[in-house]
């Protein structure tokens, strides 16, 4: 793959993604990196944003609401999604080697797989405390 130009827009979306945890949307990027880049459009963040994740410098995650939200930390875990507030959260297991046991089963039938992507759904700890006491 062509090496990338340097880009002052794409390094400070890179820049605000890496202080994050919460896995913003596109829109929350934007509205952050204008803080920094005033006259940057959502266009600008949405193509680099894309380049990043297609080049695997973040990952784009499918949120349950159908809007991609963006992780920097491209390690191996899986994610937490709640189905109450769409909040996505990381997940590093304690034994990985679940996950890698699924892949070579999966590879039995499927030699080219590279990789998975695991996510767990229920509500957040937040959105539990929120139920009325029954």
């Amino acid at each position: 793959m062509k090496a990338l130009n340097k880009s002052k827009q794409r390094q400070a979306i890179l820049d605000f993604l890496c202080t994050r945890k919460d896995h913003p949307s596109v829109e929350v990027i934007y509205n952050n990196v204008r803080d920094v880049i005033p006259d940057i459009s959502l266009g600008t963040v949405y193509r680099n944003l894309n380049l990043l994740a297609d080049m695997g410098t973040v990952k784009r995650i499918r949120g349950l609401d159908s809007v991609d939200h963006f992780d920097a930390d491209i390690r191996p875990h899986q994610h937490f999604m709640c189905t109450e507030c769409g909040r996505v959260e990381d997940i590093f297991l304690e034994d990985p080697s679940v996950v890698t046991a699924m892949e070579d089963q999966v590879r039995r039938h499927h030699d080219s797989v590279t990789g998975s992507d695991i996510y767990f759904y229920g509500r957040c700890s937040e959105c539990l405390d929120k139920l009325p006491e029954s």
